[in-house]
């Protein structure tokens, strides 16, 4: 257990796992590409020791690889899981548990042990200010200095019990705008998040939302705070079991603080909204500048010797794709309790996360049809209870499958076939079945990720479903010979096959209006059209054939919009229902009103290489 983040990054020093940088760095874009590179290259934590213009020092890449997040957290990830198994389905649970006692005794152990507990004082801090910390700057165009590991807390009311507190992790602008300097920050909070109810009460009881913003502290708070928890459980009792020490705190005039974090930021939200960004985000572009609340900062805490950790966000993978794989080994036993008919999921960290879900559902509302007559039924049932869950909600794309269909073709009859992880697999599942007259489901003018500009507006788009049902209705190939029979119309380019079924055509900007009559037209004629159901329109140049999977979900998802962007061969719209035959086309080019992807210049890389080299990193 750790009592400190120091305490935390001495333990991964003894082990190897964290080198200091002596020489001084630079917050504005060096700190952030240091880190980007070190993830790139699997390196170590990295403890900067002189940060210019800061007195604190900072740390980046702490949850960078599977070793160390393990390493970090060998001692309570598996009781964490065992209590969450529990929660999830305690029938099963205590039949393993008869199985394996320690098992029991670690949940209840957990539980027990996990609940936050009052300590300490405001004498173990001293006074800063928001100019004091280290100044982050990750992207060229971002908006200002930004926290990139807060955790936010907040609670209904002031006087609501400590486990009413809902800990989240939302960016916090801290320089930039039209903030004043060390009185304001902006509070960057998304839609469909925990804390907006919060906010909403306080404004209906007109008064200003507390809130405390806590940076550091044991690995475990900060790992609870972008753990999607349910509503009647807190993140600080899951800090609690992850850390496997009690959340310590305190209240300080009518603030939560948080006993063992490096820096407090206590202020009040108010009704009143200031632009905030923009913000180079965590699919691969800029977030815009746009109205968010603003918090007036009473005060700022520290400890004598605090550190600042940070982290960096951009196109994935990078350092918070760990945060979500662990995420989903701790939840998955919820999703069957929760979702009732749902056997997998996966949100696409290639494709961004939100904009790409894969997921496997039952289809059991005909049992007795045949698998020729199955098609799909509950799957819909399923993809709309999927579409109104927690964070599932910002799912753009969903592609859904029966897991019948891969029991059935299965040698021993299990589902062990069909895996959304899988993703080349899966999406061979869908598109041999899929049926493009019939099997797609959209949601139009309605509300998509906030970091998602594909849409019409900000928090306005649309989505799709794409389920798939029964039996193959077709063959996918997977040859490069069967493109030599295909002719591109003027303007379009190299086309290039990702995965069985699935092609890649570079186009034409979309300022020139590519003329998607033309390669309806020529796609229609091709003799293979059938066989690959699936064809992206990219700009030229954007792919990089050495990834080409990878290049595929980040291009094609994150830079179309269902509604807007999805053509197909004889197109049709019968009783409100739109319909094509193969193939799908998705223009999945830039178009104006997106946002501009995210680059450093070659001179901030090789400063960063250079120091990295010089402290024995690379």
């Amino acid at each position: 257990m750790y009592t400190s983040l120091e305490q935390a990054l001495l333990d991964l020093e003894k082990a190897g796992m964290l080198k200091r940088i002596h020489a001084e760095v630079d917050p504005y874009l060096e700190m952030a590409e240091m880190a980007r590179e070190t993830f790139r290259q699997h390196g170590p934590a990295l403890l900067f020791e002189k940060v210019k213009g800061s007195k604190f020092r900072a740390a980046c890449n702490i949850f960078g690889t599977d070793e160390r997040f393990n390493f970090i957290f060998r001692d309570g990830f598996e009781q964490t899981r065992a209590a969450v198994n529990f929660k999830a389905n305690p029938v099963d649970f205590f039949k393993q548990a008869f199985k394996h006692p320690g098992s029991l005794f670690k949940a209840a152990g957990a539980g027990l042990s996990s609940l936050p507990m009052r300590s300490r004082s405001i004498k173990d801090f001293e006074e800063c200010r928001l100019e004091d910390l280290p100044q982050l700057v990750c992207w060229p165009k971002d908006g200002g200095a930004f926290i990139t590991l807060p955790q936010v807390a907040t609670r209904p009311s002031e006087n609501a019990n400590i486990m009413q507190t809902n800990v989240g992790m939302y960016r916090i602008q801290i320089s930039g705008n039209e903030y004043i300097p060390n009185e304001e920050c902006g509070l960057h909070y998304q839609i469909k998040r925990d804390i907006a109810k919060h906010h909403q009460k306080a404004i209906e009881e007109g008064r200003p939302l507390k809130v405390s913003v806590f940076i550091g502290g044991p690995p475990s708070h900060t790992f609870a705070a972008v753990m999607p928890m349910p509503e009647n459980l807190s993140e600080l009792l899951f800090a609690g079991m992850l850390g496997n020490r009690r959340f310590r705190y305190f209240e300080h005039d009518g603030y939560l603080v948080s006993s063992d974090a490096d820096f407090c930021i206590l202020g009040e939200l108010e009704p009143g909204l200031k632009p905030e960004g923009p913000f180079g985000d965590h699919i691969g572009y800029y977030s815009g500048k746009h109205n968010f609340p603003c918090m007036r900062v009473q005060k700022v805490l520290c400890k004598k010797n605090a550190i600042f950790p940070f982290t960096v966000v951009g196109r994935p993978p990078q350092e918070d794709t760990l945060f979500g794989k662990y995420i989903h080994e701790i939840t998955h036993p919820m999703l069957p309790a929760s979702l009732p008919g749902v056997h997998g999921i996966h949100a696409v960290d290639d494709a961004g996360v939100h904009p790409l879900c894969l997921a496997i559902g039952s289809e059991s509302f005909r049992p007795y049809a045949s698998e020729a007559e199955r098609e799909p039924m509950e799957l819909l049932k399923t993809a709309n209870a999927l579409l109104g869950f927690n964070q599932a909600s910002l799912t753009k794309y969903l592609l859904i499958a029966a897991k019948e269909d891969a029991a059935s073709n299965s040698a021993d009859g299990t589902a062990a076939s069909l895996d959304v992880n899988d993703v080349p697999a899966f999406f061979a599942h869908v598109l041999e079945r899929v049926r493009f007259d019939r099997d797609l489901h959209f949601q139009t003018a309605t509300t998509i990720d906030t970091l998602d500009y594909t849409g019409t507006s900000l928090n306005h788009g649309s989505k799709v479903v794409i389920a798939a049902a029964g039996a193959k209705i077709r063959e996918l190939r997977n040859n490069p010979d069967d493109l030599k029979s295909l002719t591109l119309p003027e303007g379009f380019k190299r086309a290039t096959i990702v995965m069985p079924g699935v092609l890649l055509i570079e186009g034409p900007s979309f300022d020139k209006q590519a003329n998607f009559a033309d390669i309806k037209a020529s796609l229609a004629c091709w003799e293979f059209h059938e066989n690959y159901p699936w064809v992206s329109i990219i700009d030229e140049g954007s792919l990089d054939t050495s990834n080409i999977l990878s290049d595929f979900l980040w291009l094609t998802f994150t830079r179309s919009d269902p509604a807007q962007d999805i053509y197909g061969i004889k197109e049709s719209v019968y009783d409100k229902h739109w319909k094509c035959s193969a193939p799908l086309i998705v223009d999945a080019r830039i178009k104006p009103h997106h946002q501009k992807t995210l680059t450093v210049s070659d001179e901030i890389k090789a400063k960063a290489k250079q120091v990295l080299k010089e402290a024995g990193v690379l």
